[in-house]
Parts: structure tokens; sequence; C-alpha cells
């Protein structure tokens, strides 16, 4: 992996095996802000006082910790839950690597390939480590307020854009959820539509096209 300085200053990683960074050149924080955050509807979620959130490919954590940031701002009360889903341990070394204009990163800076699971206050923070595909299957039913679904472009991992996936996505989210990812290929989103989700456009934000936000079809 090689580091690189994204245009809001903060760093990311280019992965030169898959040929694809882990953020937008754009800005690795502020997109984390305007394709997750935002069209998630963070704060809004916040203000209920609780929150969980399923981070699909965890890599440096940027989005959920913008979340966690953001839901904060908005009700330093709320009682936080995020859950990442990671399969490479490499990506989890490099968050010692980072230093993210992100409030409350230290905690993240606390999770290792070793360890895991961290809790500060009303804020824990769980990465589950292996392919996502097996270890969402795991997770509970109807559980998620928002899901972040950031894996690699569906040209390099089209396995992560099968509707096998998004069914499970589906299943464990709340009928009330937002999921948002910054692809919007055709692939990606004929399979989000098989899988009972119902899409729309995402900002346009760093790309062309616009992200993909998607909800449940209930």
């Amino acid at each position: 992996m090689r580091k690189i300085i994204t245009a809001d200053n903060s760093e990311s990683f280019l992965n030169e095996e898959i040929g694809e960074s882990y953020h937008s050149h754009k800005g690795a924080v502020e997109e984390a802000l305007q394709k997750y955050v935002i069209p998630c509807k963070i704060r809004e979620i916040a203000k209920t006082g609780k929150i969980r959130i399923l981070d699909v490919c965890f890599g440096l954590g940027y989005n959920s910790a913008k979340a966690v940031e953001c839901a904060l701002e908005e009700n330093p009360e709320c009682e936080i839950e995020v859950i990442g889903l990671e399969y490479d341990p490499e990506i989890i070394s490099r968050i010692q690597e980072v230093n993210p204009p992100l409030r409350g990163y230290t905690l993240y800076k606390k999770i290792t390939p070793q360890k895991t699971a961290v809790k500060e206050g009303k804020v824990t923070i769980r990465v589950v480590m292996g392919d996502a595909r097996e270890m969402i299957k795991k997770l509970e039913d109807n559980y998620f307020d928002a899901v972040f679904f950031d894996p690699f472009s569906p040209k390099t991992a089209p396995e992560m854009w099968q509707e096998t996936f998004f069914r499970e996505v589906w299943r464990v989210m709340t009928s009330k959820a937002v999921m948002a990812t910054y692809s919007c290929a055709r692939m990606a989103r004929d399979n989000m539509s098989k899988a009972g989700l119902v899409y729309d456009d995402g900002p346009i934000w760093g790309r062309r096209g616009p992200g993909t936000i998607a909800t449940k079809w209930v």
C-alpha cells in the first residue's frame, strides 16, 4: 500500500495490488461526510438518542468516525454502536499511520488487528474480521439505522455487489434505515433492486455520476 494525501489534506492509501485507493482523491474525510453521513441522515437519527451503524468494508474507519463526530455534535448523550466488516488486517493496521481531522479518532487508534472492539463513554466500535459476505450472516435482523457500503468498485470486486449480499444488507436494516454507497453502477443497482432495496441517486461528489442511496421495500 502507498500513502496518498487527498485534496482536503486527509490521508488515504492506494492499494497497488487492487489498483484503487480507499477514498476519493477529492478528500477522504469530506467524502465520508458527503457520501455517507449526510445521505444516511446521521444527525437526524442522533436526535433520537441511539444510533446503530453498519460500516461495510471498514478500512481506516473514516466513514463511521465522521458519523460518530456528527452524531455527538448533534446529541452529546447519543448512544452509538458501530459494527464494521473488514477482510484485510493490513488496512486496519494502517489506522496507526494516519491522523485525519476527525474529533474522536483517538478511539479508532485503539483498534488493531488484534484488538477489534473498543468502547468509550456511550460509543462502541467493533470490527468483525473476515469475508463480509459471510460475517454479515451473523448480524441481527432489523438492527441497523444506517449502512455505509464502501467496497472496492463493482469492476474490481464484483462479488461484493451481488444480489445475495444485498439481501443480507436488507435483512439487517431497520424499516427506516438508509444504505449509502459511492457507486451508481447499473449492475449494483439492479442487484439492489432484486434484493428488495429501492434505490435513488445519492450526491454527486468527487465523480461524474451520483452515488446511490437505498431503502427497504417493505
